[in-house]
């Protein structure tokens, strides 16, 4: 008896021990906490247990890019919405719409060779009460809107194609005319727009040409991006402020196995602008978001914090290729705005950018709204390791009253630069370094992506 207690002692030490062991090896973010399962659940989109399947054909709309057919489209997801839910089904074709809204228990599948294209047309999209950088206006909303929704759901092979040839060309006249333009007085659609929603997952799609924004989330959670393309040129004409990913205000969100590349940043973390920003309930912090096994083509920076932001928490970027971006992590820091980045990670990159590290003060647009400098702007607990990375600048960053760095980690870096040099870094407090290689080469030999010019503005 006393051999059989002391037995089942060792083996409840033992599975103690192992349980023990197995939460240590968990993932985790920046601040120690874990990384729910959710992150790692990513299974495709069934569109048979969806529901209703909803062919746009089988209901009047005509496989005719030359027509507008945003009230037929609309109609038939408003249908499907009346009969309790299900998928609409944009068959092989192109079919051109400005804005269409989905409502609860509706959801969007394209299938291979399948386009919705957006009108050129500013005329045909409706100004709304919408979100667009940093601050609730009256403006455009995108090609494909979903306020409010739980479970909403875009998948398949086909394309969202913004059309943004026009817009692009109309943006660049204006900035000749007026430089001081600002990016909303160009009227022009985004094609995503997803708002106070939550359990959204959108894969597998093209998404290209967009004349705004390509994608912009504002106030939801629980958002999976799965295996997207996401496309806009930077030759013959720039497509101008095409983000390819804006997370608004949002929390526990998955970008994986996408490939980005824009002509501007491939991901950026907004929340809200202003003296008060961080008064105002319609904005709000990101937090708990990962970036992991994407690759990035040209963008002006992989990973940015701003413009309009005022708390960024546990963010996770790694396991990724950064090809052709101006940047690797852009810090924008707005004299008009309070704000504070804490606890974000890029881990295990490679590749080549412009610039390894950027953090500047932002006076674009600069607006205090007849208010008082804010105090508080601060980032830290940013850590930075297993990088591998050639570049021409290794450290771009501003020493400023405005604002305070404290507490980074280098950690396990090989950076070639044309311009190595680390006395920038003197602007950090506590700044940690751990075998950290930084050489000076005379050249670079870049292995720019061709696939980011492969989408001609004109198609």
């Amino acid at each position: 008896m006393k051999f059989q207690n002391k037995s089942n002692f060792l083996l409840s030490v033992l599975i103690l021990f192992f349980l023990s062991s197995a939460v240590k090896s968990q993932d985790k973010f920046p601040d120690g906490t874990l990384i729910p399962q959710w992150f790692r659940d990513n299974k495709p989109t069934d569109i048979n247990k969806l529901g209703k399947k909803y062919i746009l054909t089988d209901f009047g709309v005509k496989n005719d890019s030359t027509i507008l057919q945003t009230k037929q489209v609309q109609a038939v997801i408003d249908k499907a919405a009346e009969n309790g839910g299900g998928v609409i089904i944009i068959p092989k074709g192109t079919f051109r719409i400005s804005s269409v809204f989905f409502k609860q228990g509706t959801h969007l599948h394209l299938e291979k060779d399948a386009v919705l294209k957006g009108s050129d047309d500013i005329n045909d999209y409706p100004v709304v009460t919408t979100r667009m950088e940093g601050q609730t206006v009256k403006y455009f909303p995108a090609l494909v809107n979903a306020d409010g929704l739980d479970g909403f759901t875009i998948s398949g092979k086909g394309t969202l194609n913004g059309n943004g040839l026009r817009f692009w060309k109309s943006f660049w006249k204006r900035r000749e005319w007026n430089p001081k333009c600002t990016n909303m007085d160009e009227m022009r659609p985004r094609i995503i727009y997803i708002s106070n929603s939550k359990n959204v997952q959108i894969e597998d799609i093209t998404v290209k040409n967009s004349p705004f924004w390509s994608t912009h989330y504002y106030k939801s959670q629980f958002v999976k991006l799965l295996n997207l393309t996401i496309l806009a040129p930077k030759e013959p004409v720039k497509a101008p402020s095409t983000d390819a990913v804006d997370i608004d205000a949002c929390s526990n969100f998955l970008i994986k196995n996408c490939y980005m590349s824009v002509n501007d940043d491939a991901i950026a973390l907004k929340g809200g602008k202003g003296p008060k920003a961080d008064q105002d309930p319609l904005n709000g912090e990101n937090r708990n978001i990962i970036i992991e096994n994407n690759t990035f083509g040209f963008c002006h920076s992989a990973l940015t914090c701003g413009s309009e932001s005022i708390h960024n928490y546990n963010i996770i970027f790694r396991n990724s290729t950064v090809k052709d971006a101006s940047r690797l992590l852009h810090l924008k820091m707005r004299p008009d705005t309070p704000q504070h980045y804490e606890y974000i990670t890029l881990d295990n990159i490679k590749g080549n950018v412009k610039t390894f590290l950027y953090v500047k003060g932002w006076n674009q647009f600069f607006d205090l709204k007849g208010e008082e400098k804010p105090k508080t702007r601060l980032v830290n607990n940013i850590v930075l390791k297993n990088i591998d990375i050639s570049c021409e600048t290794a450290f771009d960053i501003e020493k400023s009253d405005l604002y305070e760095l404290k507490d980074f980690t280098l950690e396990n870096l090989i950076i070639k630069a044309l311009k190595p040099e680390e006395q920038n870094l003197n602007a950090i407090g506590n700044l940690k370094k751990t075998n950290v290689n930084v050489t000076k080469v005379v050249s670079l030999d870049k292995s720019y992506d061709k696939k980011d010019d492969s989408d001609n503005a004109q198609k």
